[in-house]
């Protein structure tokens, strides 16, 4: 009898292989994005003290009262805009982006298009 795959799964054996070269530094840290099936999450993480600098999501109180309106893609957008505005802040320009072994493709992509047009570099 064949086995269902299961499709988080594969996505997390290639997040794990991902994170076996992308080390986020504290002067290139790392930015991470999950995505669940309702909302969208980015941290810039530093993985040498283990600490996250700063995050943004659908969740966040500033974004919740924009995204009633929005489908989950230009949500993305907001949420990849606001972790690059709050990255700027703490002085940081330069990211390693860590898709979280999602397809670069959809709201992974949007996000990261805003957090490039707001200010971070990877």
């Amino acid at each position: 009898m064949l086995k269902k795959v299961n499709r988080n799964q594969k996505r997390v054996n290639r997040h794990n292989k991902i994170r076996n070269k992308i080390v986020g530094t504290p002067e290139r840290p790392r930015l991470n994005v999950y995505r669940s099936s309702k909302n969208i999450y980015a941290q810039v993480i530093d993985d040498v003290t283990g600490t996250t600098i700063t995050s943004a999501s659908t969740k966040d109180k500033e974004i919740v009262a924009k995204v009633t309106e929005l489908n989950k893609t230009e949500a993305a957008k907001l949420v990849g805009a606001e972790v690059a505005k709050k990255a700027n802040e703490k002085g940081i320009k330069s990211v390693v982006f860590d898709r979280g072994g999602y397809l670069y493709h959809g709201r992974v992509k949007s996000l990261a298009d805003a957090a490039r047009e707001n200010g971070l570099e990877f």
